[in-house]
């Protein structure tokens, strides 16, 4: 694929990726939701997407998306946050976004929870997790997944919809597939024990397919959709 093809032809480009991951999986195309990384894109380019029928845009840094957010106000996309939370940032993602998909620790669960209007529709909240035990990554151990889910069962103004992860970029694609089926281990787990678990959210522009077919129901595509960044 050329780095000069309009935007719209990369979008039919990823959808026929996740269609036919979806047919080798023996899944239904509808089960997979596709997320744009828009991190570091422009406010144009994230009009092109979504005047192609992309709805869902994922943010990385605050500062850049509430500028994004502020200057796409005749748009209504849904807006994930999806980088790492800081405890003084809570306050805007909890009034500006609709997702969160980053939550890792108690103090954020709770911050956020205090931090949403009850007027506003239960921010809609994943539990990210390490799931590689990487030293240098945000997310929770797998252990401690039960206990932030209690966490923010505390929190009426929060919804727990499931988890997010990141596997290692340095290992095999062999590895990241083993990653993922422990990931949707954890998630049928919750699953048993939440009604509104219904995401799991995995797989990026390189990994899609083997995300799909360990049971993603979200994957969060940048490069494949924008093109590769230009200085």
């Amino acid at each position: 694929m050329q780095a000069n093809q309009p935007r719209p032809v990369r979008l039919a480009e990823v959808e026929q990726r996740i269609e036919q991951a979806c047919l080798k999986a023996g899944r239904k195309r509808d089960e997979v939701v596709l997320l744009g990384v828009s991190k570091t894109r422009s406010v144009d380019e994230i009009r092109t997407l979504y005047g192609a029928g992309l709805t869902r845009f994922g943010e990385n840094y605050v500062a850049e998306a509430i500028e994004k957010l502020d200057r796409l106000t005749d748009l209504k996309p849904q807006w994930h946050f999806i980088g790492p939370v800081q405890s003084n940032k809570t306050r805007i993602l909890a009034e500006r976004f609709d997702w969160v998909q980053s939550i890792d620790r108690a103090k954020i669960i709770r911050r956020l929870g205090e931090q949403r209007s009850p007027e506003q529709n239960a921010l809609n909240v994943l539990i990210q997790v390490n799931i590689d035990h990487e030293d240098q990554k945000s997310g929770c151990d797998p252990e401690q997944v039960d206990r932030l889910t209690e966490a923010i069962a505390g929190q009426p103004t929060l919804c727990l919809r499931g988890l997010m992860a990141i596997p290692s970029a340095n290992q095999a694609p062999f590895s990241t597939r083993q990653a993922f089926a422990r990931l949707r281990a954890l998630y049928e787990h919750l699953q048993g024990r939440h009604c509104a678990v219904d995401t799991l959210s995995m797989g990026m522009s390189g990994d899609l397919e083997d995300a799909i077919a360990e049971g993603s129901t979200m994957v969060r595509i940048g490069t494949s959709l924008f093109g590769p960044q230009v200085d």
